[in-house]
């Protein structure tokens, strides 16, 4: 092993907000290490202030002032004295010139270089370097498409995925079923990608047929170690939006686990990758499985890994940045000593259409009990902002089976008490009182069709 230089942090800035922001505090605090958080003007009142160590107020409410102003997070962190900065997930977390700018401030970014960030994040460069590692990807154009975009369709064969370079939460994505539909698809997806992104680049991938969405969360040293954790099963989802993760997957073996894991390893290996990330993987109701993407951050499912695995995720990210060696071995990474699953908590209305909700918390009170872990920034009293994600609450639950685990959630979802605006908590119960579901037949268009079955049944009534 190279020499090991370890440089303890004194003082960490979390470039986030609401419930992540607070996730990485609570961890900071158990390491000794002081936190400061920053705010915008709409999130003066939230519980991530108010636990952290510091406070600076960067902005106005919309993220464009305030989470996404590189200058003014990277100006707090400099009159605070922060050593690093943690970024959360979404805005800056796989920004590579904000990872760059923080290093050119002289603090340390809690995540892969900058390189690896434009190597990975860009989704058709890291279809090049899956490639190159040996690992198995859907059939799609070779980078990013431009005038000659109908031939590489043809080539490739409908239906086709139209995808977003840059990005991720399902946004500059299109299924294109025919071509007839792809100049319009095309459009969308550029212009949808250009609005979120600030980039309007598209590649194309093979549309897999009811596939399930499997991560696999990693971690790497600065040192050429790497481990790979049991999967997770991301297939619930509405619009590419997740709404409830598991792990492990009830569709995955021992032996299909262990293909999985050396293909994660074999990926981050070939990009020199340092910290904490994820590979996404489409596995194919054979059981075959193409590399998809990697999410170069914390993802929000975390807490699932992190349940079934037993570590800190947060406290590994830090103490890979300070420089520390991993000492965990792939056998204990990779073991699966319990089943758990996440049910995200959105302030909106599934009844009409998972519309936004935000408003004024009138009673919270979370579940509780064992093997119950709610993350969280709400408390009674609090008004969630209309600016930013609609997720409230993460509600995680862990058991010894999965059978165990589904009259658990069942139970903890029965008692989780929220008044003043509405959540998807109706939605989840509905979820797991849906017969495939329950038998782990799920894949990505589950969702979809228990909605679109419960539309033709309000019709017929």
């Amino acid at each position: 092993m190279a020499h090991v230089t370890i440089t303890p942090f004194k003082k960490v800035l979390i470039a986030n907000r609401g419930e992540i922001a607070l996730r990485v505090i609570r961890t900071l605090k158990e390491m000794g290490i002081k936190s400061v958080a920053i705010y915008s003007e709409a999130d003066r009142s939230s519980l991530h202030v108010r636990m952290a160590d510091e406070a600076v107020c960067i902005g106005a409410a919309p993220s464009s002032m305030s989470y996404l102003n590189i200058d003014a997070i990277v100006t707090a962190g400099k009159i605070t004295g922060a050593d690093a900065v943690h970024p959360g997930y979404g805005f800056l977390s796989e920004n590579a010139d904000f990872a760059d700018a923080v290093t050119k401030a002289g603090m340390v970014f809690i995540g892969p270089t900058a390189e690896a960030i434009n190597l990975l994040g860009v989704k058709s460069t890291a279809r090049e370097i899956a490639v190159k590692g040996g690992v198995a990807i859907t059939p799609g154009s070779d980078g990013v498409v431009g005038k000659n975009f109908r031939e590489v369709a043809k080539k490739i064969g409908y239906p086709i995925m139209i995808k977003a370079s840059l990005g991720g939460g399902g946004k500059g994505m299109r299924a294109c079923m025919e071509e007839k539909d792809l100049e319009r698809m095309m459009k969308t997806a550029q212009a949808e990608a250009k609005a979120n992104f600030g980039d309007d680049r598209v590649y194309f991938e093979k549309l897999v047929l009811n596939p399930r969405h499997i991560e696999v969360q990693v971690a790497a040293d600065n040192y050429g170690n790497a481990v790979a954790f049991a999967e997770r099963d991301c297939s619930m989802q509405r619009r590419h939006q997740k709404l409830l993760e598991e792990s492990p997957s009830p569709f995955v073996t021992p032996a299909v686990r262990k293909k999985l894991q050396e293909a994660a390893v074999k990926l981050v290996k070939a990009a020199k990758y340092r910290g904490v990330g994820t590979v996404e993987f489409l596995m194919a109701p054979t059981k075959e499985f193409y590399f998809m993407e990697v999410n170069t951050r914390l993802q929000v499912e975390h807490p699932v890994t992190e349940a079934v695995c037993g570590q800190d995720l947060v406290k590994m990210q830090i103490e890979i940045a300070q420089g520390q060696p991993l000492t965990l071995t792939q056998a204990e990474a990779g073991a699966v000593r319990c089943h758990a699953v996440e049910h995200r908590i959105n302030a909106e209305d599934s009844d009409r259409n998972f519309t936004p909700c935000p408003g004024t918390i009138e009673e919270w009170i979370p579940s509780g009990g064992l093997g119950i872990r709610v993350d969280s920034h709400m408390y009674t009293g609090y008004t969630i902002p209309s600016y930013y994600d609609s997720l409230i609450a993460k509600l995680i639950v862990t058991a010894p089976d999965r059978e165990k685990l589904l009259a658990r959630s069942r139970r903890a979802l029965g008692e989780f008490v929220v008044s003043g605006v509405k959540t998807t908590i109706p939605f989840h119960q509905k979820i797991l009182a849906q017969a495939d579901f329950i038998a782990g037949n799920t894949d990505t268009g589950l969702i979809e069709r228990m909605l679109a079955a419960e539309k033709k049944d309000e019709g017929e009534k």
